[in-house]
């Protein structure tokens, strides 16, 4: 679409949709703008007031993904799974004020088609298994479209880096979706420990009741043929090629090396990053692994993974340690007797000189431990500003031209850290600390490691 007449620029050149949007979000810095009943009537929608949308993945959490943009345009649903987009236009829950949306909506297999032929997209979202974020949302970015990725945001440490960093290039607005920042929660944690609370945090405990799919096996042997539902090379992208089985998809990818980043990379943009935010970390010193047996093609079954970080600011330097396939930390002495820790999918818990904080799993029903602790606690001001979700805040970041709070910057530096949990695992056998130069995305002490930072893809995919 482009617009004409009065929204062309100073030369004479129109304006495309986008560029208007861009103008229109910052004009009342220095124009009146005139009131949308004004130009269009009772419930006309201003151009700069709704964006087009091409939402890839569209099953698993890809499906709410998309009702949650839903209050904008849909013009593109790409998925490479034909049962995964007739499963989704044909959702019970689908929203009936919200179809017409989706059946009018061009329908592809392949994202690099949709990108390539949907020109008036301003921004995509990105639902599909971890290993094909980097390539999707790098595609979309170098289009000038804003990005919106799953948890988490990649594959690889590098390939976070390098989204972060042209995103900030090309000053798009992006979000990582892991939605326990966008909760209450998560704002009371942070408010709390920077009020001094619990007094200064220098270890903190986070576990998870994943792997919830199957880990610590070999790949299958058997060669089915591939549904002609199914564009198994487009699914497979930057990946290793090898013979489609239905153990990868549509669920348990995520416990394969070539596709998931396991329990740490599932569920550590939910769980640690209440940590990350409410101690302002940022690049770990140190990182080991122990787990339990893996395989050369999956994540283990069980593992533990310890993290230090330097002192920031006036914040002492910290240890956040990591559980998942049944670990957990030891019960802390100030737990009330038949307290659950955390919830039934995990927990965080802030061990700090005065107290502790204890939380579940995107950061709900945090509590001051010991509880006369919580009761005699006069809680701060509210001094963060409250999110109305993830994918609302950053729609509204789009069209207000401003950052959302888990972007690209933070929840690059998010995942890397995840990641790198990743790296010391691969390296477990040589029972070393891995010291980490984050600032070089190296570690310095055994460089064999660094093969584990980034990876080959596949001929035919690049960033």
């Amino acid at each position: 679409m482009t617009i004409r007449n009065d929204h062309s620029s100073k030369t004479g050149t129109p304006l495309t949709r986008r560029a208007f949007i861009g103008t229109t979000a910052t004009a009342a810095a220095g124009f009146m703008v005139v009131p949308r009943k004004v130009l269009g009537g009772p419930g006309y929608t201003a151009p700069s007031d709704t964006l087009n949308i091409g939402c890839v993945g569209v099953g698993g959490k890809g499906t709410s993904d998309v009702w949650a943009c839903s209050t904008e345009n849909i013009v593109a649903l790409c998925d490479c799974d034909d049962t995964q987009m007739a499963g989704f236009l044909s959702h019970k829950d689908n929203k009936p004020e919200f179809q017409p949306k989706y059946d009018k909506a061009n329908k592809y297999r392949d994202f690099r088609q949709m990108l390539d032929k949907e020109k008036s997209l301003d921004a995509v979202t990105v639902s599909t298994p971890d290993h094909t974020h980097a390539v999707i949302a790098m595609t979309a970015m170098k289009m000038g479209k804003h990005a919106f990725v799953q948890k988490p945001l990649t594959h690889t440490i590098k390939e976070a880096r390098l989204l972060a960093e042209e995103a900030k290039t090309r000053n798009l607005v992006t979000q990582m979706g892991n939605q326990g920042h966008s909760k209450e929660g998560a704002r009371l944690i942070c408010e709390w420990i920077w009020d001094g609370a619990i007094g200064d945090v220098r270890e903190a405990h986070v576990w998870t009741n994943r792997p919830i799919w199957p880990q610590g096996i070999d790949a299958p042997k058997e060669i089915p043929s591939v549904p002609p539902t199914l564009d198994w090379d487009v699914w497979l992208g930057p990946a290793p090629w090898r013979p489609y089985h239905p153990a990868y998809l549509p669920f348990n990818w995520r416990g394969w090396w070539d596709y998931g980043t396991g329990a740490v990379g599932d569920m550590g943009a939910h769980l640690t990053d209440q940590i990350y935010w409410a101690l302002k970390l940022g690049h770990a010193s140190t990182v080991q692994a122990s787990s339990s047996k893996y395989t050369k093609d999956s994540y283990p079954v069980a593992e533990m993974i310890t993290y230090e970080f330097p002192q920031r600011g006036t914040m002492p330097p910290a240890k956040m340690i990591w559980y998942d396939g049944g670990l957990m930390p030891p019960r802390p002495a100030g737990l009330d007797a038949g307290r659950m820790m955390g919830d039934d999918s995990g927990g965080c818990l802030f061990v700090g000189a005065k107290g502790m904080i204890m939380c579940g799993c995107y950061g709900d029903n945090p509590r001051i431990l010991p509880e006369k602790l919580m009761q005699d606690y006069k809680r701060p001001e509210k001094t963060i500003p409250r999110s109305p979700g993830i994918m609302e805040e950053w729609i509204a970041a789009i069209k207000a031209g401003k950052k959302s709070t888990t972007d690209f910057s933070y929840s690059g530096m998010l995942t890397e850290t995840m990641l790198l949990g990743n790296v010391a695992l691969r390296m477990k056998d040589a029972k070393t600390v891995l010291q980490w130069d984050g600032e070089k995305m190296e570690v310095t002490n055994l460089p064999e490691a660094n093969q584990w930072v980034h990876k080959d893809y596949r001929q035919g995919w690049s960033l």
